[in-house]
């Protein structure tokens, strides 16, 4: 799934939603849809005001009120419409969803060592990671597509489907998708087309992203 050979320079900015109660209290929240905090509101606004200046095309969201809200944040600004897609919702986690890291632990030891060892496990019988790269990365892919060369796409989603999903177009084995970690709430990553397809320029950015100067840019 990586970018056509040759590149056309397009940009796409993986973002994370603000702030909500349950990121607060460490509760696993998968596709429960919880609303922002006022902080993760105030985040959602700082953060869309920076984004603004990469000039972005196009903005895509998933459908949950937390991603939905933050993606509003960047549309008042820009002017864009904001295309909402289930299919970019955060990995469902059956009976994990609603519970701390803790309770998990504590009523599903062996699965979550499991998962955190990075191991394929369907969490609380959800889904697996590379389900949720199978819906979200072709979402992405197919508004990318129709981005002017050298355009931007801004992704408005959850920081479980960011990761599969920069994992999935960076043509990375699913084995080690855990090794480009979490995203901050209202931070966003970025992936570049060159003329080897994707590459990753920033990952858990909250400012601008800056050209490479170097031998590797």
């Amino acid at each position: 799934m990586n970018g056509r050979p040759g590149g056309r320079g397009r940009r796409i900015v993986l973002w994370r939603h603000g702030q909500t109660a349950w990121n607060v209290e460490r509760r696993f929240q998968g596709t429960t849809d919880i609303e922002l905090t006022g902080t993760g509101v105030a985040q959602a606004r700082r953060a869309a005001r920076l984004l603004a200046a990469l000039r972005p095309d196009a903005i895509v969201a998933s459908d949950l009120q937390r991603a939905v809200a933050t993606a509003a944040e960047l549309a008042s600004v820009t002017g864009l419409e904001v295309s909402h897609h289930a299919e970019l919702r955060e990995t469902y986690a059956g009976e994990w969803q609603g519970l701390t890291h803790d309770e998990i632990a504590d009523r599903f030891g062996e699965q979550y060592a499991a998962w955190k060892r990075g191991e394929p496990v369907r969490r609380g019988g959800g889904e697996l990671e590379t389900e949720v790269a199978d819906r979200a990365a072709p979402v992405v892919l197919s508004h990318a597509d129709k981005l002017p060369d050298g355009g931007t796409l801004v992704v408005v989603s959850h920081g479980g489907t960011i990761r599969t999903t920069i994992g999935r177009l960076l043509g990375l084995e699913a084995r080690s998708w855990e090794a480009l970690g979490g995203l901050t709430n209202c931070c966003w990553s970025v992936l570049g087309e060159g003329a080897r397809g994707w590459r990753l320029q920033e990952h858990n950015a909250g400012t601008l992203p800056e050209a490479v100067l170097g031998d590797d840019d």
